[in-house]
């Protein structure tokens, strides 16, 4: 139920359909005569694409979750094994191209392979089915061999699961797969502005995973303003940054992370 919930809910709370929404609403006060709701509806929408589009606040809604974890320093000198969340492939074009084509999230699976010829003997798990619940589309465990293989990956190091739908589905079904010993190090390879919320489900499972954030969105030191950014990246940054606050308070109000705001103390 929660997983149904949680894409409903963020099907009306991400910016742009909330802009939509409420351009349709105003249309539709609009015309039934409520001229001052219609206008308070459309000024709303205006404002949340200026302030998305057009305004730095995405990139200092992400600072604080970017910047939670660091990659160890230095890195181990040996690990068990190279976790990699999904969230990297095209999915719908993978389903029917057959290929291994990547979205702005791809920096997870380049990554993994980089460490995968670095740590010559640990095993490579991609966790991640179609968490879509309308598109159709192939999970990132099943077109993960394809690009991993192809990049020099032996298929025998591979560990796929391939079920799950969200990032606490990843952590569960993955402790459950490898079962790891104490005293293993596995590394947890996921976007920067995501790591808090992934480390804050595998900490809560009790997997002690080691943090290797990667695919950063800002630069770090973006200042409070007009954006520093292209009005694509800008907006795609307050969408990113919103969902992944919300989804921190959520799954803390729901007991899957211990508190809202992860970080490597816990």
């Amino acid at each position: 139920m929660f997983y149904y919930l949680s894409k409903l809910f963020w099907f009306g709370a991400q910016p742009i359909n909330l802009i939509g929404l409420l351009l349709c609403a105003s249309i539709v006060l609009a015309l039934s005569g409520r001229r001052r709701l219609a206008l308070l509806g459309s000024c709303l929408g205006f404002l949340i694409l200026a302030v998305g589009a057009w305004t730095s606040t995405g990139a200092l809604l992400l600072h604080p979750l970017e910047d939670r974890f660091q990659r160890p320093d230095p890195a181990p000198s040996s690990i068990a094994g190279i976790i990699v969340l999904g969230g990297g492939f095209e999915g719908g074009v993978n389903l029917v191209r057959g290929g291994y084509e990547l979205n702005s999230s791809g920096d997870r699976f380049v990554e993994a392979a980089i460490l995968a010829r670095r740590y010559l003997d640990a095993s490579v798990v991609v966790t991640g089915g179609s968490g879509s619940l309308m598109l159709e589309g192939e999970g990132d465990g099943e077109t993960a061999p394809r690009l991993l293989t192809a990049l020099g990956v032996a298929p025998a190091r591979l560990i796929l699961e391939t079920k799950s739908r969200n990032t606490h589905e990843n952590a569960l079904f993955t402790h459950e797969m490898v079962k790891p010993e104490p005293g293993e190090i596995w590394l947890l390879v996921t976007s920067a502005f995501h790591m808090p919320r992934s480390m804050g489900l595998f900490q809560k499972i009790g997997f002690d995973v080691v943090p290797w954030p990667v695919d950063y969105r800002t630069a770090g030191n973006e200042y409070f303003g007009l954006a520093q950014d292209n009005v694509q990246d800008s907006l795609q940054n307050l969408t990113l940054a919103i969902r992944e606050w919300i989804g921190l308070y959520a799954y803390w109000l729901t007991g899957r992370i211990g508190s809202p705001l992860p970080g490597p103390e816990a």
